[in-house]
């Protein structure tokens, strides 16, 4: 049976972060799967705003775990003077780097995009 994608956005009632989750071929903790849910999320949001203007903004605090996720599945640090915003767009390959930012990325930008999913 499929997981319940509408119970990690809004669940019955509290999950425990250690609770496990099947998904596909995978079962992964709840915090888990929340956490990628947060990833998905930010990212189908950054998508969808890109040729918006004025459109509201992911969530700073999505921005900021998402940001903090990539860097851990990748095992790479971007640059602290990169915005969390800007990070999830070059990281992922949504936006090509500047010079400026390929000057202070070094080797990562060769690297670049990183495939998550």
């Amino acid at each position: 049976m499929p997981p319940d994608h509408r119970r990690a956005g809004r669940p019955d009632h509290p999950r425990d972060p250690a609770d496990t989750e099947p998904t596909r071929d995978e079962v992964l903790t709840a915090g888990d799967y929340l956490s990628a849910y947060v990833l998905e999320s930010t990212l189908h949001h950054l998508d969808l705003i890109a040729h918006l203007p004025g459109a509201a903004e992911p969530p700073a605090e999505g921005l900021a775990r998402s940001r903090d996720m990539l860097e851990q599945i990748a095992g790479i640090a971007f640059p602290a003077s990169f915005s969390d915003k800007d990070v999830m767009l070059v990281g992922t390959g949504r936006r090509s780097p500047t010079d400026a930012e390929k000057a202070e990325l070094g080797e990562l930008a060769t690297k670049l995009p990183l495939v998550v999913g």
